[in-house]
């Protein structure tokens, strides 16, 4: 779910005016465009699998905790079968609360919806999606089942949208609930502080409207994101590559006074 958030860091604050880029931002949900593969799910015979994860996994869908090794956010995960159409889901890294969310299929099985709670910055944010279904459930399946095209994000708290961003010296703040990136722009990795997934990044100025992150987990890199500042200083783009996922979002976010 780092890709949720991932959406809302854009990243400022208004105290110096150093740049275009400092200041306070809130993402626009209704600007949230995902282009990405399915998300393949089975539910069957008291497992579920993730077939669509990176990596995929299979565990025991009993509501009891479950080792899901190989991910950046989580280590432990309990499915909890509500009914035929309602599934939930905690994840847990280091025995740490990190999200719940819970997955609903509408009654002719056309449509997900998902809820979520996510703990992994200081305070805890909210939000919902829906998805498509582009693939049938297997026979005598879970509802859940089959495969899911991302379709849009319904809605995401105000603490989960807001970034702020403060100029420094060749370099650049960012503050998100509690989570601190201060990085130059010398293309060297710095850690983003209070971020259980141990996120680096680094930094490269392109222009004076434009921004390009980079970021790695485990040595290996996650996602690059192009940030670019609108003429009239209003609006920052945010165009996000997702290398594990294969996916692509692009975002607005609006400077707030």
């Amino acid at each position: 779910m780092k890709r949720l958030i991932a959406l809302a860091m854009l990243l400022p604050v208004a105290a110096l005016a150093k740049s275009p880029f400092d200041g306070t931002w809130m993402t626009k949900i209704d600007s949230i465009k995902i282009s990405a593969k399915p998300d393949v799910f089975e539910l069957n015979n008291g497992m579920y699998d993730c077939s669509s994860c990176v990596p995929a996994y299979k565990i025991k869908a009993d509501g009891s905790e479950q080792p899901v090794p190989g991910h950046d956010y989580v280590d432990h995960e309990s499915v909890k079968i509500v009914n035929a159409t309602t599934v939930e889901f905690t994840d847990k890294k280091a025995g740490k609360l990190i999200q719940t969310t819970t997955m609903m299929v509408s009654a002719d099985g056309s449509k997900l919806t998902g809820k979520f709670t996510n703990y992994t910055g200081e305070k805890p944010i909210t939000g919902g999606f829906s998805e498509k279904r582009v693939g049938p459930a297997a026979a005598g399946a879970h509802a859940l089942s089959g495969s899911w095209q991302q379709d849009t994000m319904s809605d995401m708290s105000d603490l989960a949208r807001t970034v702020k961003l403060q100029s420094t010296d060749n370099g650049l703040k960012v503050m998100w609930n509690g989570q601190v990136l201060d990085a130059k722009f010398d293309g060297k990795d710095y850690a983003w502080t209070n971020d259980p997934g141990n996120t680096m990044s680094a930094l490269k100025k392109i222009s004076d409207s434009q921004i390009e992150e980079t970021d790695h987990r485990g040595g290996k890199v996650t996602d690059v994101t192009l940030f670019t500042v609108s003429a009239d200083g209003k609006w920052i783009t945010a165009v996000d590559t997702d290398q594990v996922h294969a996916s692509k979002t692009t975002s607005m976010m609006e400077k707030q006074p």
